[in-house]
């Protein structure tokens, strides 16, 4: 009994630094997790603020709102609005910072209907059948329908590379955390070899010996987890709060099924490796523990 419970005092303090060494790991991996969903949420806001423009050649109030109707029931579409005259030479003075009321004194821009599309739908072939299917209903009320090409395949394309880039790095990053994890438990374990080994020559069987350690290390992984998702979450109060565009592609449901990934490495590597510990220990021979 004295031997079990001086291991176990001396157990405690490796208990700690593995969690504290588990927890900042598991910061690193929910820091970059969160760049990259971040990237993802930025490249779609981006997208979706492309300008997608109907330009009507039908005058007929009944007509225009048929149009606009039906591009509004339509799943790709968002933000759909009919634009005069008057908001058309709105928007260019504003998007070309001047105003040509100094120069021209009739307003040559035609009439249209503007929309938004879903950050899914904005790529050359999508936006290719949308337009032909449009045009194929309303080719004869509308002259044409236009949306800056060059600019959706140059985001598509960077998004692309930016992505693949994250993507590697992620996948580099969740093996080094879970070796690095892994090690830390290891090394927690080594220290309670003598306690292990103590207990299957007293007659203690496997399972028994085995189950309160791996209980410990679901606790000892929930601790480490929550230090972690502690950490980040006032990281990402504080870079909102820093960066209010941040605020504006911020999604409770990412955040949250990244929290829960942290939380599921962290419980699952730290039982693995800890149950893996036991039994190794096990099934060595009480000279091959020194």
């Amino acid at each position: 009994m004295a031997v079990k419970t001086k291991s176990l005092r001396r157990s405690k303090p490796n208990y700690i630094y593995s969690i504290i060494g588990v927890a900042l790991v598991l910061l690193i991996l929910g820091i970059m997790g969160w760049m990259f969903l971040n990237l993802a949420q930025a490249g779609n806001a981006f997208k979706e603020d492309i300008r997608i423009s109907a330009y009507l050649r039908t005058m007929n109030k009944d007509s225009i709102t048929q149009i606009q109707q039906y591009i509004a029931s339509k799943p790709y579409a968002k933000n759909v609005e009919y634009v005069n005259k008057e908001k058309a030479k709105d928007i260019w003075n504003k998007d070309n910072n001047e105003d040509w009321n100094k120069i021209l004194d009739v307003n040559p821009l035609p009439e249209s209907i503007d929309f938004y599309a879903k950050a899914a739908y904005v790529n050359t072939d999508s936006l290719n059948k949308i337009s032909a299917d449009i045009m194929r209903l309303y080719g004869d009320q509308i002259t044409d329908l236009q949306y800056p090409s060059g600019l959706v395949n140059n985001l598509n394309e960077r998004a692309s590379k930016l992505g693949l880039i994250f993507l590697v790095v992620t996948v580099v990053l969740c093996v080094i955390v879970i070796i690095s994890i892994d090690t830390t438990i290891r090394l927690a374990m080594f220290s309670n070899r003598f306690l292990i080994k103590t207990m299957q020559m007293v007659g203690a069987t496997r399972g028994f010996i085995a189950k309160p350690m791996d209980m410990r290390a679901i606790i000892n992984g929930l601790i480490s987890t929550a230090i972690a998702i502690a950490i980040l979450f006032s990281l990402i109060e504080w870079a909102e709060n820093q960066f209010p565009q941040l605020k504006a592609i911020h999604s409770n449901t990412l955040t949250l099924i990244l929290f829960g990934g942290m939380m599921l490495i962290g419980v699952g590597i730290s039982l693995f490796s800890t149950h893996r510990s036991v039994i190794k220990y096990l099934k060595m021979k009480l000279d091959d523990l020194y």
